[in-house]
């Protein structure tokens, strides 16, 4: 068993409410994807459990080397179970049928696929 870094870097991350691409700190361990406002930050911003979810790549006309975060069943319209702190420390469930995220690079993104599979 090769010992495999964990993967942490600065991605792009669409909003789930409003579609704007924010930039986060992700960090993926133990079948979840953490991400952060900053690489300082105790706390994430939210948690993406990956159990039941699929990834792939995926073309976006705003940003290059994107993959989604998707869920088999959303066609069902089913919200990821996820989390995420809002501004005045309260943890929602995040509202997301899928999450589209971007990498730096298409190796990059290719890399974040293969960990999360």
């Amino acid at each position: 068993h090769v010992f495999q870094p964990r993967p942490e870097r600065w991605l792009s991350k669409l909003g789930g409410r409003v579609k704007t691409w924010k930039r986060r700190w992700f960090i993926l361990t133990d079948n979840c994807l953490y991400y952060f406002e900053y690489t300082t930050d105790k706390e994430p911003r939210g948690i993406i459990p990956l159990e039941n979810l699929c990834v792939k790549a995926t073309e976006d006309s705003r940003k290059l080397n994107c993959f989604d975060l998707y869920s088999p069943n959303s066609s069902n319209g089913h919200t990821i179970k996820a989390c995420k702190t809002v501004t005045d420390g309260r943890v929602v469930e995040g509202n997301h049928r899928f999450y589209r995220i971007s990498a730096t690079s298409r190796e990059e993104r290719d890399e974040w696929i293969k960990s999360i599979r």
